[in-house]
């Protein structure tokens, strides 16, 4: 068919769909309008903000429901007792502690005690046999048989120069042999003394190592049948325990808060209900150089040995009493690693702070810088104004 005898066909349909977009688009118009008419706009439906900043100042405008979450008081100043918790372990007092040397060298043969048990002043703990005290012992027997003779030979001596017999040189030579042998006999008597043998001993090579002291055997480092060579090594250490050392570490920042004499509690984790209570003995002249901290030491008796050496323990150290700022545990806030709260400058008008806090009591905590007394602070609410 020719294209002309379509065209009334085309044109309708151009015409119907003209009106279609005509109707599209008014049906468009119309919705739009009544969107704004029923309130749906963006700009119709934006809310007062919830808080707005001024450089370092946050603003809680009115309207804003931040203003019921929020609670503000004044910041109240109390009197407080500064106290700083260490931890601690209990240690022997090295006055009251003896290392033990074996006093030459041997085999040990016998060994009597065991670590941790309880030995008594002059108990045997162990026995070596050394061939160094056959030495002894037999120089022991030379010197008195010298002695004895240049005795006899004095005598005789003395005897011959009254007779006229003898020359006044040779009784002054056999004086002088005496004296000699005698001082010899002298100390190899007292040797045999010093490694705890006497007379009864003889000829054997059995040395007794003897307890100096009564307490403890706090380390142990021989077996029978050990090989000692080195006399300087300690064989064993025995700590009279009647009286222990708490020793704690003070970190480098509370250094000037410590002082000798200071009131000092300590718990041990092994006596929950006990309290141990004393002042501290001792301060270090010198910080640890590992750990960069201050050693004290607190002095407890303890007669039932109940405090073991290595046991661990918390000391706390309580200061003189002094005036600070007090605050809910509520209002402290962390910030970037630092402690902050937030302060109110004006009505509604907050701004933060970084605080020292010191001293924590239950719920509440004791402020050393950032806050002055009266002043408002946020106690409860304040994490919502927190970044």
């Amino acid at each position: 068919m020719p294209l002309h005898e379509h065209e009334p066909t085309l044109r309708g349909r151009a015409f119907l769909w003209g009106g279609v977009g005509l109707g599209l688009l008014f049906l468009a118009v119309v919705l739009t309008k009544g969107f704004g008419l029923l309130g749906g706009s963006a700009k119709g439906a934006e809310e007062p903000a919830s808080m707005l900043r001024q450089g370092s100042k946050i603003i809680v405008p009115e309207g804003s429901m931040l203003r019921n979450r929020l609670s503000v008081m004044p910041a109240a100043a109390q009197s407080v007792e500064p106290k700083l918790t260490l931890p601690g372990i209990v240690e022997s007092d090295p006055a009251r502690t003896v290392a033990i040397f074996t006093p030459l060298s041997g085999r040990v043969i016998a060994l009597k005690v065991g670590l941790g048990e309880r030995v008594s002043r002059g108990q045997v703990l162990a026995v070596l046999d050394s061939p160094d005290l056959g030495q002894a012992m037999d120089d022991d027997e030379k010197a008195a048989d010298t002695a004895r003779l240049t005795e006899k030979n004095l005598a005789r001596q003395e005897a011959q120069n009254t007779l006229g017999v003898a020359s006044d040189r040779d009784l002054d030579q056999a004086r002088s042999e005496h004296a000699q042998a005698a001082a010899e006999y002298t100390r190899t008597q007292a040797r045999l003394k010093s490694l705890g043998v006497s007379a009864a001993n003889r000829p054997s090579r059995l040395l007794p190592v003897i307890a100096p002291i009564s307490g403890s055997i706090t380390t142990l480092s021989v077996a029978p049948g050990t090989l000692i060579n080195d006399p300087a090594q300690p064989m064993l250490s025995v700590a009279d325990l009647s009286t222990v050392w708490v020793t704690a570490l003070v970190p480098e920042k509370d250094i000037a808060t410590v002082s000798k004499d200071q009131q000092a509690e300590v718990s041990l984790l092994a006596y929950p209900g006990r309290m141990l209570r004393g002042k501290v003995l001792f301060v270090s002249a010198i910080v640890e150089p590992d750990s960069r901290r201050n050693k004290i030491r607190i002095a407890f008796a303890n007669q039932d040995e109940a405090l073991k050496p290595n046991m661990f323990a918390t000391v706390t150290l309580t200061g003189s009493a002094r005036t600070a700022v007090v605050l809910p545990s509520s209002a402290l806030l962390m910030n970037n690693d630092r402690t902050s709260v937030f302060v109110a400058t004006a009505p509604w008008t907050f701004e933060r702070r970084i605080v020292d806090a010191q001293l924590e009591e239950g719920s509440s905590v004791a402020i050393h810088a950032g806050v002055e007394p009266g002043e408002m602070v946020v106690v409860k609410g304040g994490i919502l104004l927190n970044d």
